[in-house]
């Protein structure tokens, strides 16, 4: 789709690298501004925490408030098992050659771990490993997927991917096995990886982020290693739920930021809210906001991407794998599993629900989940296969300060609806968030590198 800005990128990278990732115990004294400004960063995400540490090695007073009783936003690690920390929101760095994050890793010294696409296994609706030919057959209607999305993004007008891939599900009965291996793909590799729902993604921009080289990570002792060291220093206020932020059109008047407890006055606002807490309406902007911003906003989708761990006394799958795809016959359900067992020693799976599916078993009890999981496992391994010990589960798209797990972009967006929602209001309201990096969106990188441009933005106002 888009061809990489090689240069913007690596201003970004370098602007992160040299305030924030590389001189972590050094402030630059060179870089002391000529008028000291007060700044409020709302949200202690990724996004907000890369933000604060930049403005704050560059010299200005910044405080950042946060709704919850922690750090981290939808970076989120679990300790509820001591032996085994486990992200409950972003777990990979996704591509790690060239990406920023790495180097932040690199210089903190983070212990990672791999998992790697081509230790995958693929199993039937009836449980069985696909065949050659049944891999032929995948292949096949893989191929037939890319190319008609392929030939829609060259056609003027926009559809949902659904729209598109229509005529081909239409040339096979519901009940057949080409049937399912369509829906799998749209599914496990559509679905699963933009968090929207087929009938809503976009088949001109869904896809229109772009990528790093390099396999997946995962962070051994869990994501938050790096929003704790980003944090390190900053000043931030936990549980300050946000209600206003009132601005002033064309004037450099201070802007106000009203929680729930207190008020903040500061010269300019740093708004990394997430896209769903933005689209609810959660927090009232006087002034409104422009007719743009809010139409931005409405255009834009929050998707959805839960967790489901389980945790066995030992494994009953093969350890060398560390994917495990299931043909469902019931679009959606437990598609992808990934194993812990080959890259951190420990016999825990983990199986995803996204886009409508995620949606709706958040309403479900947590047995009522588990069940539905132990259902698929043990049609691909048996119904002697063991009870989990332990689970954890989330729910992202009811956490009232997420309403969701990451943007997409569906019908009726593009990628300048994310540039409109990424530009400041006159000097004194900036915007982050992985919602507003065109190139990015969906990713942690693109949360921080977000984070980085609102910082230089008001490094350069």
């Amino acid at each position: 789709m888009l061809k990489r800005d090689f240069l913007r990128l690596l201003s970004l990278m370098l602007l992160g690298y040299s305030g924030g990732a590389g001189c972590a115990e050094k402030e630059d004294v060179n870089a002391m501004p000529q008028t000291k400004k007060r700044i409020v960063v709302i949200g202690a995400g990724l996004a907000g925490l890369a933000a604060a540490r930049e403005l704050q090695q560059h010299g200005h007073e910044v405080v950042v408030v946060e709704a919850r009783e922690r750090i981290g936003g939808r970076i989120w690690t679990s300790h509820q098992w001591r032996d085994m920390p486990l992200d409950l929101g972003a777990t990979w760095i996704h591509g790690v050659k060239g990406n920023p994050l790495t180097a932040l890793a690199d210089t903190i010294q983070a212990t990672r771990l791999n998992t790697r696409y081509e230790r995958s296994m693929t199993y039937n609706s009836q449980g069985k490993p696909l065949s050659d030919a049944e891999e032929k057959h995948l292949d096949a209607l893989r191929d037939s997927v890319s190319s008609a999305l392929e030939k829609a993004q060259d056609k003027n007008a926009d559809a949902t991917i659904r729209q598109v891939i229509e005529p081909l599900l239409r040339r096979h009965d519901t009940s057949s096995e080409a049937y399912r291996l369509i829906n799998f793909i749209l599914s496990g590799e559509i679905e699963q990886e933009y968090a929207g729902s087929a009938d809503k993604l976009s088949a001109h921009w869904y896809d229109s982020a772009k990528a790093f080289k390099g396999g997946d990570v995962l962070f051994a002792q869990g994501f938050e290693v790096m929003t704790r060291f980003l944090a390190s220093k900053l000043h931030i206020e936990l549980n300050q739920v946000v209600e206003a932020i009132h601005w002033q059109q064309a004037q450099p008047s201070p802007v106000r930021v009203v929680t729930q407890k207190t008020e903040y006055v500061a010269d300019a606002v740093v708004v990394t809210l997430p896209l769903g807490v933005l689209k609810a309406g959660r927090v009232r902007f006087t002034p409104a906001l422009p007719a743009a911003k809010r139409d931005a906003i409405a255009k834009l989708d929050m998707g959805v991407l839960n967790k489901c761990y389980l945790r066995f006394q030992e494994a009953f799958w093969p350890a060398e794998v560390d994917w495990l795809e299931y043909v469902a016959p019931k679009h959606g359900e437990w598609t992808e599993w990934v194993s812990f067992k080959r890259a951190a020693k420990m016999p825990i799976l983990l199986g995803f629900n996204a886009a409508d599916r995620g949606r709706a078993i958040e309403s479900w009890t947590d047995q009522q989940i588990i069940a539905s999981a132990m259902q698929t496992l043990r049609a691909i391994y048996g119904a002697n296969i063991p009870d989990p010990i332990d689970y954890q589960i989330t729910r992202w798209a009811t956490d009232p300060f997420a309403l969701g797990a990451y943007s997409y972009t569906p019908l009726g967006a593009t990628p300048h609806t994310r540039t409109v929602l990424a530009a400041a209001l006159d000097n004194q309201v900036f915007f982050a968030g992985e919602a507003s990096d065109k190139n990015y969106f969906g990713t942690a990188h693109g949360a921080y590198l977000s984070g980085l441009r609102a910082a230089e933005e008001i490094l350069q106002a």
